[in-house]
């Protein structure tokens, strides 16, 4: 049996309207477990930069959230003048969609990370141990070559030396750039400085390899074959501790530490 043009019209706004309406409605009901997803996984790359989990045999979900409320305290800081914005509820604060809010973001000066805009504020993860701060996580991104990375940094109570580094997103060039992710360089950072005597930024990823950080402690093995991603990871980081990124937040964290 023939339909007329009109008839399949019709049908076909009216198949596309259940259909819309399914999806609309599964999105609408998913959207709190995907935001709580969304946690969980941030949580889960906090406590593994932390040392705290193990991630090759992650604990359930609760265990997960237990550890991270036990010895995580998240902070929403100003970064301009590095004073915690305690008007700002960290588990509601994301730094991404905030740098990517005109309203909530401002221009970035030129810089060789290529980051175009900051966010008015950041977020910061003071791991504690017995009470005290025993280290500090900060999320870092940057240009690479073919891609923004996106990844967290962990810097002793002092801020002066790398606990770890790792990034989490990125489109670099598997086996090349995309060695960001290997577990062996990422060892490499352990143990470097990130600050000189005058407390600007100074650690480098290099072309070839690095001395041992007892004897070459501003500089980490590049990426073989990834020259302008090795260059990019150093600007990110740079750029992140300096005085357009946490570098005041750093700056009042020692203060307040008498360092």
């Amino acid at each position: 049996m023939e339909h007329s043009p009109r008839y399949t019209v019709l049908f076909a706004l009216a198949v596309c309207g259940v259909c819309s309406v399914f999806v609309a409605g599964a999105a609408v009901a998913l959207k709190e477990r995907q935001i709580e997803n969304k946690r969980l996984d941030v949580q889960k790359k906090v406590l593994d930069l932390a040392g705290l989990i193990d991630p090759d045999d992650p604990p359930p979900r609760e265990e997960i959230g237990r550890i991270y409320a036990e010895r995580v305290t998240p902070r929403v800081v100003e970064l301009e003048t590095g004073s915690y914005a305690e008007e700002i509820p960290p588990a509601d604060f994301d730094q991404r969609s905030a740098r990517g809010d005109p309203d909530r973001s401002r221009q970035a000066p030129a810089n060789p990370a290529k980051i175009a805009r900051v966010p008015i504020h950041g977020k910061v993860f003071q791991i504690m141990e017995d009470g005290q701060v025993d280290a500090l996580i900060l999320p870092i991104e940057g240009k690479g070559l073919w891609s923004t990375l996106y990844g967290f940094i962990a810097l002793s109570a002092d801020t002066r030396t790398v606990r770890g580094i790792t990034f989490y997103e990125h489109g670099e060039t598997p086996g090349l750039g995309g060695e960001v992710d290997n577990p062996r360089w990422k060892s490499l950072w352990e143990g470097r400085k990130v600050f000189d005597g005058q407390w600007q930024p100074k650690i480098r990823v290099v072309k070839g390899a690095a001395g041992p950080v007892d004897e070459d402690p501003y500089q980490v093995d590049g990426l073989s074959g990834a020259t302008i991603t090795s260059r990019g990871v150093s600007d990110l980081v740079n750029f992140w501790l300096g005085e357009n990124g946490f570098g005041p937040y750093l700056a009042q964290h020692r203060s307040a530490r008498g360092i």
